[in-house]
């Protein structure tokens, strides 16, 4: 382990060395602006120290005998192995972040990885790959696979020979992936896909909600799972919430991905965009009103407010909109708050704007979802957190406190009559 963990240490050197180049190369090809891409490469450090540190202390337990009638004379002791070979399907929104999750907590564990790219923007996570194999992992235990998800995806689950098909995806993706996985009793981690609810009560900060917002909902385009989807705000402060909304959004700059003042760039191709424009244009079916934005020009999609959403729209329940889009609903109580946030087979995550952090755990605490953020979107995920979603948004945590365990399995040695 400490010689993989040296290996995995030697990418990091090799990421940092190249990350000028790296950080173009994804800004490039996924369309974020170069800020963002420059961040999310200088985040692998912390997932490959903080999962090779982990690893060098996740001790094995010894059972006492003597706790259980008839057993006191056998020490049983637990040790963990590899799984074999792991299947790492990452999406296009944060690759590298999702590779530094996977691929390191697989490999450190003593397994084999197979990392599949998604086909809108792979070219990243095989420079990845290549520096891994530099850094001295062997070549037969990293490959990297490409092609679409529908054949080459669906093959790793098949495959006799995978052991774990960690998969971050749609929930569409992942119940298909699951079921194709029950052949073999292949384990799945899934990380599916969400329609958070944003919540801000009466008493909340409106400069944080707004900036939350900003941060929370139109970072990456919006193309983030755990994004803040569903605006639910107090019909007291909903005016000023659109009014101020409105006046930061036509501040913003949406443009060339490559400029360092650009605050948005281009979806992650057109046929997002269009998704995008066809579900505002539903939601205005439906009886929403277009307050700003609204407009497609090829991949990009400008942000969006819509307002006079109600609870009983698409939007509102299982229609996740990819995309810069700020739906507003109105509320007058908590507990109808509560019941339009969970009332989508979603639960992914979810957050409330308070200045009583009584009221907000208590909200957070009724809410159906698998991480709740007190005065700050749901948009958060710390390298270290357990992150992972309720009902339809997944199986399993993923995380430098979790993922290790999942990346493992425990065969328990029985010492009999050794005491």
């Amino acid at each position: 382990m400490h010689e993989r963990g040296r290996i995995l240490e030697k990418f990091v050197d090799l990421v940092e060395e190249n990350a000028d180049d790296l950080a173009w190369l994804l800004s490039s090809e996924t369309g974020k602006p170069i800020k963002e891409a420059i961040a999310e490469i200088g985040n692998t450090r912390n997932f490959v120290y903080g999962y090779v540190e982990k690893a060098k202390h996740l001790y094995g337990e010894s059972l006492v005998g003597e706790a259980e009638p008839g057993q006191e004379k056998h020490m049983q002791i637990t040790v963990r192995e590899p799984l074999g070979v792991v299947a790492c399907i990452i999406p296009f929104n944060f690759p590298c972040d999702l590779f530094g999750q996977k691929v390191p907590s697989a490999l450190i564990m003593g397994n084999s990885v197979i990392v599949k790219p998604s086909n809108y923007n792979p070219l990243t996570l095989i420079e990845y790959v290549r520096l891994m194999v530099k850094a001295g992992v062997p070549a037969g235990a990293i490959q990297v696979l490409t092609g679409d998800g529908p054949i080459v995806g669906q093959a790793l689950a098949r495959h006799k020979g995978v052991s774990l098909v960690s998969l971050t995806g749609s929930t569409a993706v992942g119940m298909q992936t699951m079921e194709t996985c029950s052949k073999n009793l292949t384990h799945v981690m899934l990380e599916l896909g969400g329609n958070d609810a944003f919540i801000m009560l009466e008493d909340g900060d409106m400069d944080l909600a707004v900036k939350e917002v900003i941060w929370g909902r139109l970072y990456n385009g919006g193309q983030v799972c755990c994004a803040s989807k569903r605006f639910l705000i107090h019909n007291s402060r909903k005016k000023e919430f659109i009014d101020r909304m409105k006046e930061v959004i036509s501040k913003l700059k949406v443009g060339d991905p490559s400029r360092f003042d650009t605050d948005m760039g281009p979806l992650i191709n057109i046929p997002a965009a269009k998704r995008v424009e066809e579900y505002v244009n539903k939601t205005v079916e439906q009886g929403a009103k277009i307050v700003c934005g609204g407009k497609r020009y090829s991949a990009y999609y400008g942000p969006t407010i819509l307002d006079n959403v109600t609870k009983d729209m698409d939007v509102a329940k299982d229609m996740e909109i990819f995309g810069p889009v700020i739906p507003v609903i109105g509320f007058d109580t908590i507990d109808e708050a509560i019941e339009i946030a969970n009332q989508s087979s979603y639960g992914l995550c979810g957050c409330v704007i308070t200045k009583d952090y009584k009221v907000g755990m208590q909200v957070a605490a009724r809410l159906e979802c698998g991480g709740v953020v007190i005065n700050g979107a749901s948009f958060f995920r710390s390298a270290e957190m357990p992150f992972g979603g309720w009902k339809h948004s997944g199986i399993g945590n993923e995380g430098i406190s979790t993922t290790l365990e999942e990346m493992s399995r425990i065969k328990t040695i029985v010492l009999k009559d050794i005491l």
